[in-house]
C-alpha cells in the first residue's frame, strides 16, 4: 500500500473545480482565494516555496501552502506531483484525502479513471480511520464500478467484501458508525428489490442476510440504537412478522436478539459520559487528548482489542502528532494484538506522523525484525530514520544500536557464505555511527559502550584481534581523558592473555591526567597489574615510575587547597592591624609616654614585621618541608596566621571532653557526616561527627571527630584504620585532648623534637615508650586536634615554641627578606 502513485496524463490547463465541501488540512477554504493577488505575486510566491522544499521538504506546513497554492493555479501536473511527494513524507488527512480524490472524480472522462480514483481510496483509508471517507468510497464504488452497478455475482461479491472491511474498520465508531451500517442495509436491500418474487429460496436467503445485518449491529454499542430497532421492527412488518413497529420495547424480537440489544445498550450508556468529553465543543486541546486517554483505559480494562485499536484509531485522527499517543498506541499493539501486518501500518504512518521521536524507529525496527521482516526492508527503515531531525543525539545512538544488533542476530543464522558481507555491513553501520556521533558525544559513556560493543564484536564474531584495537586506538584519539576508555582497553589485552600489551598501556597511560581522582587510581591499577601479572622487577619499575607522579599529584592538589583556602591580603593585613591595636593597653607606660604620631609610626612598622613575618614562617615552612618530603602548603600556614591573628576576633568554641571520640585524618575533602555515618555503620554507636573546616572559607580540612557511645565501639572504629572512604585511605586514632593540655601554668608543651619525648595528643603513642605511634606531620601540623595545641604557641618547621618562652623569630632585615623569597 506504500507504492509511489503514478502520474495520470492529463491536461495540466483544466481548471480545478472549487468545491464548497472540500477544506484543506490547514483548516482553511481554498476557495477563499485573494482575487486581488496578481499572477506575479503568485508565481513568485511560488517558487518561495518550492525552494523551501527544495532545501527542507520535512516542512509540513510549506507542503500545504504549496497544494494550496498550486490548486488555486490550477496546476494539476505539479498539483498531484505535490500531493504525492508529500503522502511519501505525512499521511494525509481524511479532508485531504477528500479533496484530491474529488477533484480527480471531476476530472475524470472515462472508465479507465476509475481504477486510479480506487486506488485513491485505498491509499486514504490505509492512512487513518474516517467514516466519511469510507462511505464516499462505498458510494464511489456502487455508482462507477460498472460490476457491481449491474448486480453481477462477482459486483455483488465485492462491494459485500467493502461494506465488511467498512465496518470491521469503522463500524465500531460509536458515534458515527450507524452511517455504515446503513449503507450495508441499504444496498442488500436493494439488491432484494432485484430478486425475482417466484424465487422463493433466493429471496429468502436474501432476508436472512438481512436480518443478519441487523442483528449484528443492534449488538454493537452504537448512538441512537433505538431507531435501529424501531427500523428493525417496521423491516420486520414488512416480511410479515406480526409486531408493534411503533414501540421500542422488545416484545415479539427474539430472546437472543433481545439480550444482546440490552447489553449493546448497556455499553453504549457507560461510553456515553467519554464520547461527550472527547467530542465537546468548548474542551482545549489538551483536556480534550487526556480524555481519550482516559476513554482508552477504560477500553483496555474490559480487554476487547478490537475496540481498543478502534479507539486509538480515532484519537490519532484528531492528534496526528501527539508522539505519547503513538507510543502507546504501538505499545499496546506489540503486547497484545501482536499482528505482524497491523502493527508494521501503524509503525509506518507513527514514524511519518511523528518523524522526530526516536523511540518510534527502534520500536518500528524491532518489530520489522520480529515480524521476519526482510534485510532490504529493514535497511530501508533504518536509513529513513538517519534522514529525519531526531530530538537528540542520544537518540540517534538507540537507533544505530538498534541496527546493530539487528545486523548481528542475523550474523548468527547467516550461511557461511554470506558472513563475509554480514560482517562488512555491520563494521560499516559501526563506522558510520562513530563518525556521526563522536563530535557530539565526545567523552561521554554512551561513545564508550558503542565502542566496547564493537571490539567485542570483532574479537567474537570477526575473530580479529587487530581490529578491536583499532576500535580502541580511535576511542582514545577522540576521548583518551577519559580513564575508562583506558581501563576498557587494557581489560581486552589482559582477557585475551596479551600481558606484554596490557603493561605497555598502563605506560603510555599513567602519565595523563584524568578527572577527580582518576589519575591516582591508574597508578594504583598498574601497581596491582604488576603485582599479580608481572615479576618482581616489573613489579618495581612500576613502583619507581608512580611514585614521582604521585607526588607530582600530590603536590598538585595542595597547591589546589591553599588557593582555595588562603586569605587575602587585605583582610590579613586588616586582622594584623586589629590585633596589634588591642595588644596595646590604655595603662601601659610605654602607651603614655610615646606621642601619638611616633605610636602610629610604631604600630605600622610593627605590623608591616608581623605581616612579613608570617610570610617569611610559611613560605620558610614550606620548602623546608619540601626537603624532607613533606606536605605542607602555603595554604596551611595561612589558616595558622589566621588563626592566631583573629583568636580576639573569633568566637568562643564550644569545648569538648572527647571521653571516646575517634580523630580521623587524610579524609576526602568531599566527605560529609553521612559519608562517616555510612562507613562506621558496622560498628555503630556513633553519636556525634564534627568535621574541621576552614574558618574564612568553611572548606573542609580533611580532619574529623567521631564521637562513640563507649570503648568497645571506639576501638572497633579505630580497627578501621587505614580502610578506603571515598578513594582515600584515611587514618584514624583515638583523640585524647587531656593528655596535652597544662598541668599548671608553669608548665609548658612542647613537641616532640629529635629524641625528646613528645605529649600524647590523641592516645596514639604508648604510655612511655617513646616514638611507637602514630605522629601527625605533613599536611596534618596545621590542624592539630582541638585542645591539643596550647594558647600562645606558634608553628615553625621544627617545633612548636612558646612566646612566653621567648621561642618567636628575631625579625628578619630588608636583605634576609629578599635572599629568603629568592630562594
Amino acid at each position: 500500500m506504500d507504492e509511489t502513485l503514478e502520474i495520470r496524463p492529463t491536461d495540466i490547463t483544466a481548471p480545478v473545480p472549487a468545491h464548497s465541501n472540500a477544506t484543506s488540512h490547514s483548516g482553511s477554504d481554498d476557495t477563499d482565494s485573494d482575487d486581488s493577488d496578481s499572477d506575479q505575486q503568485q508565481n513568485l510566491q511560488l517558487q518561495t516555496l518550492e525552494l523551501e522544499l527544495s532545501t527542507n521538504p520535512s516542512n509540513y506546513d510549506a507542503h500545504i501552502q504549496y497544494i494550496k497554492l498550486l490548486r488555486r493555479m490550477s496546476l494539476i501536473g505539479k498539483l498531484r506531483s505535490a500531493r504525492e511527494s508529500m503522502r511519501a513524507l505525512f499521511p494525509l488527512s481524511p479532508d485531504m484525502w477528500q479533496e484530491w480524490i474529488m477533484d480527480e472524480t471531476t476530472l475524470a472522462t472515462g472508465p479507465e479513471d476509475f481504477s486510479w480514483i480506487e486506488r485513491l481510496y485505498e491509499k486514504g483509508i490505509s492512512d487513518y480511520q474516517s467514516v466519511s471517507l469510507w462511505c464516499d468510497y462505498i458510494n464511489f464504488v456502487i455508482e462507477r464500478d460498472p460490476s457491481v452497478r449491474a448486480n453481477s455475482n462477482s459486483g455483488i461479491v465485492k462491494a459485500r467484501d467493502l461494506f465488511e472491511r467498512a465496518v470491521s474498520a469503522a463500524g465500531l465508531h460509536v458515534m458515527e458508525g450507524n452511517k455504515i451500517w446503513e449503507a450495508y442495509r441499504e444496498y442488500e436491500q436493494a439488491i432484494l428489490q432485484t430478486v425475482d418474487n417466484a424465487d422463493t429460496e433466493a429471496r429468502g436467503k436474501q432476508i436472512q442476510h438481512i436480518r443478519s445485518i441487523f442483528h449484528r449491529q443492534l449488538s454493537v454499542p452504537l448512538a441512537d440504537s433505538k431507531s435501529t430497532l424501531l427500523a428493525y421492527k417496521a423491516w420486520g412488518v414488512e416480511q410479515g412478522i406480526s409486531i408493534d413497529a411503533d414501540s421500542t420495547d422488545l416484545d415479539g424480537i427474539s430472546p437472543l436478539v433481545a439480550s444482546a440489544y440490552q447489553k449493546a445498550l448497556q455499553m453504549y450508556i457507560a461510553r456515553a459520559p467519554f464520547e461527550e468529553k472527547i467530542s465537546g465543543n468548548n474542551v482545549s486541546d489538551s483536556d480534550r487528548l487526556q480524555s481519550f486517554m482516559n476513554y482508552l483505559k477504560f477500553e483496555q480494562s474490559l480487554g476487547d482489542p478490537v475496540r481498543v485499536q478502534n479507539l486509538y484509531e480515532r484519537a490519532v485522527v484528531v492528534f496526528p502528532v501527539a508522539s505519547e499517543l503513538w507510543l502507546d498506541y504501538t505499545r499496546y499493539l506489540d503486547e497484545t494484538v501482536k499482528v505482524a501486518g497491523i502493527i508494521k501500518s501503524v509503525y509506518s504512518r507513527a514514524t511519518k506522523s511523528c518523524p522526530w521521536v526516536g523511540q518510534l524507529w527502534v520500536k518500528y525496527l524491532i518489530s520489522l525484525e520480529r515480524g521476519h521482516a526482510s534485510e532490504e526492508e529493514i535497511s530501508d527503515v533504518f536509513e529513513r530514520s538517519m534522514t529525519c531531525t531526531l530530538s537528540s543525539f542520544h537518540e540517534y545512538l538507540d537507533v544505530f544500536l538498534i541496527r546493530i544488533d539487528g545486523l548481528r542476530r542475523r550474523f548468527l543464522t547467516t550461511l557461511e557464505e554470506d558472513c563475509s558481507q554480514r560482517l562488512a555491513l555491520l563494521r560499516e553501520t559501526f563506522q558510520r555511527a562513530v563518525e556521526y556521533l563522536s563530535p557530539h558525544l565526545k567523552n561521554t559513556d554512551d561513545l564508550l559502550s558503542l565502542h566496547h560493543y564493537w571490539a567485542n564484536l570483532e574479537l567474537n564474531i570477526g575473530k580479529d584481534l587487530d581490529a578491536a584495537r583499532r576500535v580502541w586506538e580511535n576511542l582514545i584519539k577522540t576521548s583518551g581523558s577519559m580513564l575508562a576508555v583506558w581501563k576498557g582497553y587494557i581489560a581486552m589485552e589482559v582477557g585475551q592473555g596479551n600481558i606484554y600489551q596490557a603493561r605497555s598501556l598502563y605506560k603510555r597511560c599513567y602519565s595523563r591526567k584524568f578527572g577527580e581522582t582518576g589519575s591516582e587510581e591508574i597508578c594504583a591499577l598498574w601497581v596491582q597489574f604488576e603485582r599479580q601479572c608481572g615479576t618482581l622487577q616489573d613489579y618495581d619499575h612500576a613502583v619507581e615510575k608512580v611514585a614521582p607522579r604521585l607526588k607530582e599529584l600530590r603536590l598538585f592538589k595542595l597547591q589546589q587547597e591553599s588557593k582555595s583556602s588562603v586569605v587575602p591580603m587585605d583582610q590579613t593585613i586588616s586582622l594584623s592591624k586589629r590585633k596589634l591595636l588591642e595588644k596595646r593597653k590604655p595603662d601601659s607606660d610605654y602607651t603614655d609616654e610615646q606621642p601619638s604620631a611616633k605610636k602610629k609610626r610604631g604600630a605600622d612598622q610593627l605590623m608591616k614585621k608581623g605581616d612579613l613575618n608570617n610570610v617569611s614562617r610559611s613560605k620558610k615552612g614550606v620548602e623546608s618541608n619540601r626537603g624532607e618530603g613533606k606536605e605542607v602548603s602555603i595554604a596551611q600556614s595561612s589558616a595558622i596566621s589566621g588563626q592566631e591573628v583573629t583568636k580576639h576576633t573569633q568566637p568562643k568554641v564550644k569545648s569538648f571532653e572527647d571521653q571516646c571520640t575517634a580523630f580521623i585524618s587524610n579524609l576526602s575533602f568531599k566527605a560529609n557526616p553521612e559519608d562517616l555515618k555510612e562507613f562506621f555503620k558496622d560498628v555503630g554507636g556513633v553519636k556525634d561527627i564534627r568535621i574541621l573546616k576552614d574558618k574564612f572559607t568553611r572548606v573542609s580540612r580533611g580532619l574529623a571527630y567521631v564521637d562513640f557511645c563507649d570503648d568497645d565501639h571506639l576501638a572497633a572504629a579505630i580497627a578501621k584504620n587505614k580502610q578506603t572512604l571515598l578513594g582515600k585511605r584515611i587514618s584514624i586514632a583515638r583523640s585524647d585532648p587531656k593528655r596535652g593540655k597544662k598541668v599548671s601554668d608553669g608548665q609548658k608543651s612542647t613537641a616532640n623534637t629529635g629524641g625528646e619525648k613528645g605529649d600524647d595528643r590523641h592516645g596514639t603513642r604508648s604510655n612511655g615508650s617513646g616514638d611507637d605511634g602514630m605522629q601527625l606531620k605533613g599536611r596534618n601540623t596545621f590542624a592539630v586536634p582541638r585542645n591539643v595545641r596550647p594558647p600562645g604557641f606558634q608553628m615553625t618547621n621544627k617545633r612548636l615554641v612558646s612566646e612566653e618562652e621567648g621561642g618567636a623569630e628575631n625579625p628578619k632585615s630588608n636583605d634576609e627578606f629578599r635572599k629568603m623569597f629568592i630562594k
